[in-house]
């Protein structure tokens, strides 16, 4: 992607629809005259005589407890610097962002224009009423020294600086690995440091609280060597400063078995890591350019542990495996302080948690068969689904057990089991999904891409590396769109059907599709005719291994689109009938529906057949299917022909399938209500499991409940995806965005993995100079 490219990209991502990353949501009814009376005048008066009486209580009557203030003044944002509190506000929102999506803690990003630390101090600390911890964020050295220590001796409530202590304790954990792998004590190991500032700083002194001697240290900031000649040290660096003043990293490096860097890119030299100890453990972690990069240093040394910023190599140092998994297990307990014993048990936790055996889900996400403990894996992943209920016990149980938390809990496998419910796997679904698609890209034909929310997608899916796009449609008119826009479509295939260049291929396809269709109501001139279609030609594509996967539907109505696919495709060996099914990411995680898209009134076993396809298509999406088949009955509450209907289909899926988790006929509401289901049907199947794939008695049920979960519940939804086809061919809604888009796709290169095999890169679509750029493109993803 080039820079400008990229820059057009992001401004348009932070602009589109509301400007900025983030909401504020009522999390309390608020539709009747009687609830805005409780929620404002006079019933709001009540929660507030509790807070005046203790103040403890607005933890029990008011959002505190789950809210974060990431606060900062934008003197050092990432590596822009100095750039004003306005324009740090990107970012504190991302950092918002990541405090939702990953702990369920809700954040408000203040960005406060003010310089000087005492009266910064001043304001922030008149803001503790409002917030259950502090996040500091993006103020430079060595303001944020005294900042923070400022914070954390006035206020009563946790308090970090994330520059400086996520660092530390990602990193922290990680030497305790490496080292452990390198067969070396902590406190006998050589440390070089490059970059004495505020991350740096505290990664040292946390490497000393685990046992690392000041005296095993040489650091190096902007003006060369810390030595003891210095004036400028401060108390904090006093402690590592050496003796001699005749110090260079390259003299440093020799012997050194710890390198960290947090300076500036490329400074280290492959001949400084060979003149290092053996077992040597490389930190080099300024972003975007290493110190060294991960390729020079493995290569220099086979026998090194390497770990950069850098998320496209092993070994991730990275923040977000911290800080909000820390705050969460502080805010839990009320912790007054986020202190050493807590950041300690978080780096503990970290290192324990890498030792682990790795679930599939984590496998997928990074294109790894099987992720274990070693040189390249030293720290878990950002998107391990355990890190939640991991971290923030042990750093609830530390502040407890240190004497900062002003409550206990008193169930932690409750609280685990809580910790895991406040995020739905929707969260980590379409991360994985899409990692899952970039292990093996297929060619994904367009058939739509005159049309400006496909050349998006397309774009999206080329640079995402989990695609090869091919564009059907008039060459001119797709670049004409894609140059007003700013897109680059640069040696992606653009083919039109309808033109001279392809007159031979539409023959071969014409031919092929009169073999199919000539007793079945079609003639060969029309066969030949229908090949300037784009669906049609697209599903030849799929259907004669030019192509792996086809998605359409953007501009025609369904049938028009599914047509072409079952004339030229065709079912599934054993697949009567088609059937359409949604995914939607909900609160509660996602749930799958069908059928919602195709067949009108199924019969009995039309229902079982429909029911089995969501089974497998459910499982492709590396869950396990707990599937509720609903009516307006409960397990034969009404002997009507309907219920009776899903009742003898449901008994149809166990006689095929008696492993299968599936229950019915039963009411929605009774499907997602474990209490009600536990108490008045203690027999089903479903008892205390979470139901995330619902089957519909007919069309008509299942359309509108989509529809009304999407629209008014707020669910986003991937699909229509289209099960029982032979080959991968997906429809999309009329009007579908960008982004349903994109996921569409994701789904239909899974789907092509699964039915396909390996891409074929000797075939005639794969030899265009386009191939060479998408291998370039997805190696530097």
């Amino acid at each position: 992607m080039s820079k400008e490219t990229r820059r057009f990209q992001a401004l348009e991502y932070h602009s589109k629809g509301k400007p900025g990353k983030i909401e504020v949501v009522p999390t309390k009814e608020a539709k009747t005259q009687r609830d805005l009376s409780l929620a404002y005048s006079p019933g709001v008066a009540e929660p507030c005589l509790e807070i005046a009486a203790n103040k403890e209580n607005a933890y029990k009557y008011t959002a505190k407890g789950n809210l974060v203030g990431v606060i900062s003044n934008g003197t050092a944002v990432l590596g822009l610097g100095d750039i004003g509190p306005e324009a740090s506000k990107p970012v504190m929102e991302g950092k918002a962002v990541l405090f939702k999506i990953f702990a369920d803690i809700d954040v408000f990003d203040i960005e406060i224009n003010e310089k000087d630390p005492v009266k910064f101090v001043e304001i922030v600390k008149s803001l503790e009423p409002t917030f259950g911890g502090i996040n500091l964020e993006d103020i430079k050295a060595p303001e944020c020294f005294y900042i923070e220590q400022q914070l954390r001796e006035q206020l009563n409530i946790p308090v970090m600086h994330d520059d400086q202590h996520g660092t530390a304790i990602i990193s922290s954990a990680a030497l305790l690995n490496a080292l452990e792998l390198q067969k070396k004590k902590i406190d006998k190991v050589k440390f070089v440091i490059n970059g004495a500032g505020a991350a740096a700083m505290a990664c040292v002194k946390l490497y000393v609280s685990l046992g690392a001697r000041y005296e095993n240290f040489i650091l190096f900031d902007k003006d060369g060597v810390l030595h003891k000649g210095r004036t400028d040290l401060g108390k904090d660096k006093e402690p590592f400063a050496v003796k001699g003043t005749d110090w260079s990293l390259e003299k440093a490096m020799k012997d050194a078995d710890v390198f960290l860097g947090l300076s500036v890119g490329n400074v280290v030299t492959r001949e400084m890591v060979q003149s290092m100890a053996k077992n040597p453990i490389v930190f080099a972690m300024a972003n975007p350019n290493p110190e060294i990069t991960y390729d020079m240093a493995v290569s220099a040394r086979k026998d090194i542990i390497m770990a950069t910023g850098r998320s496209d190599f092993p070994n991730q140092v990275n923040n977000v495996l911290g800080f909000p998994f820390i705050f969460r297990g502080a805010l839990d307990v009320r912790a007054r302080q986020i202190n050493e014993a807590m950041k300690l048990a978080a780096v503990h936790a970290l290192a324990d948690l890498a030792k682990t055996p790795v679930p599939d889900i984590v496998n997928l996400a990074y294109n790894e068969r099987n992720i274990v403990f070693g040189a390249e894996y030293i720290i878990p992943k950002p998107l391990d689904p355990r890190l939640l209920s991991t971290i923030a016990p042990a750093v609830a149980r530390a502040a407890i057990e240190s004497g900062v938390a002003t409550t206990t809990i008193a169930d932690w496998d409750a609280y685990a089991v809580e910790l895991n419910r406040r995020l739905g796997l929707d969260n980590q679904l379409m991360r994985v999904i899409g990692s899952k698609a970039r292990r093996d890209p297929k060619r994904l034909v367009f058939a739509e891409a005159d049309n400006l929310k496909i050349l998006k997608a397309a774009q999206i899916v080329f640079e995402e590396g989990v695609a090869y796009p091919i564009l059907l449609g008039d060459e001119k008119k797709i670049r004409s769109i894609a140059e007003a826009n700013n897109l680059d479509l640069e040696g992606l295939p653009i083919i039109d059907p309808r033109s001279d260049a392809e007159e031979e291929r539409r023959k071969f396809y014409g031919q092929l599709f009169f073999q199919k269709r000539q007793r079945k109501g079609m003639n060969k001139y029309e066969s030949f005719k229908i090949m300037k279609d784009r669906n049609y030609f697209g599903c030849m594509m799929v259907e004669t291994g030019d192509a792996d996967a086809m998605i359409s539907g953007l501009t025609r109505n369904y049938d028009e689109t599914i047509r072409p696919a079952l004339q030229v495709i065709g079912t599934e060996e054993g697949v009567k009938k088609i059937a359409g099914m949604y995914l939607l990411l909900t609160k509660k995680g996602p749930i799958f529906m069908a059928d919602t898209t195709v067949n009108f009134n199924p019969t009995a076993e039309e229902l079982a057949e429909i029911t089995l396809m969501v089974a497998k298509e459910v499982r492709n999406f590396n869950l396990t299917p707990r599937i509720a088949m609903l009516s307006y009955s409960n397990f034969g509450s009404s002997a009507s022909p309907e219920a009776q209907l899903v009742a003898s289909a449901r008994k149809i899926v166990k006689e095929k399938n008696p492993s299968l988790v599936v229950d019915g006929e039963m009411q929605a509401s009774v499907a997602f209500n474990k209490d009600i289901l536990k108490e008045n049907y203690p027999f089903s199947e479903l008892v205390d499991k979470d139901v995330n794939t619902l089957i519909f008695p007919n069309l008509a049920a299942g359309n509108i409940a989509y529809n009304l979960l999407r629209e008014v519940g707020g669910a986003d939804a991937v699909g229509p995806i289209l099960m029982g086809m032979k080959k991968p061919v997906h429809v999309l809604q009329l009007g579908s965005s960008v982004r349903s888009i994109f996921n569409m796709a994701l789904v239909a290169v899974i789907d092509a993995q699964i039915k396909c095999g390996k891409t074929d890169t000797a075939g005639i679509v794969t030899k265009s100079k386009w191939w060479k750029r998408f291998s370039k493109v997805s190696k530097d993803i």
